[in-house]
């Protein structure tokens, strides 16, 4: 029996997740802003925890993680599912906007795994599970805020996972695509209110689009829950795992194009070395 602590547990992937774990016979730690939201979803019972976290809130963290261990005795897989996306080009994003997304989607992230490390250290054994995006591996226009969080997501579970091996713990960033939830709707997208017409035939078709594909994404969230699930009974796990056909083409497509840059720009790529010594 495993013990699962997931961040934004409520609604959307992070419930999802915590459905499926309780039914493979799991304990889970769910966290929510309102965790009465988790407990009228699933009911109150022995192997959940329904647990108040503001993951920007990092001494929030410490106190939710010492609840958890508290009362299931350890951590098996972390999955750090809390965030929401940024709608807008790069310039109409405000300072403001971008700081909080920063919090949740970053600093959140930091400040819970960072609770949870020390126990998953003891254990010599556990899985964090970062959620990234397709937007963690390849940015575009209307979301380069939102991106710019996800690929910071990438960057720390590469090291994670680095760091970790040697102490039997795992660490994948899980990158879906677009899948049929609440992620392009008010509850999980802000979108900024400045709108700059240069910006037209970019980040604003963007935002005419993702009204348009709301609710009509081609990935099924359950099955994605089940990859979850899948994921931590493999032994040895990847660093990142792409879900969605829409992501791993676009996968595809960027390996392509970094190919031809490295193609056509290699000889100044290289000229930048030192020259042998004689």
């Amino acid at each position: 029996m495993r013990t699962w602590f997931v961040t934004g547990a409520s609604r959307g992937f992070g419930a999802l997740i915590v459905e499926k774990a309780l039914a493979s016979g799991d304990q889970v730690v769910a966290t929510a802003r309102n965790p009465k939201a988790v407990t009228e979803r699933f009911g109150e019972r022995p192997d959940l925890l329904a647990v108040a976290l503001d993951v920007t809130d990092e001494a929030q963290a410490h106190q939710a993680v010492k609840e958890a261990i508290a009362r299931f005795g350890r951590i098996d897989v972390l999955v750090n599912n809390a965030g929401y996306g940024l709608l807008g080009a790069v310039e109409e994003a405000s300072g403001a906007e971008i700081e909080a997304l920063y919090r949740t989607n970053v600093f959140g992230l930091l400040a819970v795994t960072r609770a949870v490390l020390p126990h998953m250290r003891r254990q010599r054994s556990g899985h964090i599970l970062n959620f990234s995006s397709i937007g963690g591996y390849r940015s575009g226009a209307g979301f380069g805020v939102y991106c710019s969080t996800k690929f910071a997501v990438e960057g720390l579970t590469e090291a994670l996972a680095q760091e970790l091996a040697p102490l039997g713990i795992h660490a994948t960033a899980i990158e879906p695509g677009y899948f049929r939830t609440d992620f392009l709707d008010a509850m999980s997208l802000s979108v900024s209110p400045t709108e700059i017409g240069d910006y037209a035939e970019t980040a604003g078709a963007v935002r005419i689009k993702a009204r348009e594909i709301s609710y009509n994404q081609p990935g099924n969230p359950d099955k994605l829950a089940e990859a979850v699930i899948a994921l931590v009974d493999t032994p040895q796990p990847p660093v990142r795992l792409p879900l969605g056909s829409d992501t791993v083409a676009a996968i595809r497509d960027k390996h392509v194009s970094d190919a031809e840059i490295v193609a056509r720009w290699h000889a100044l790529s290289v000229s930048t070395d030192f020259a042998p010594a004689a």
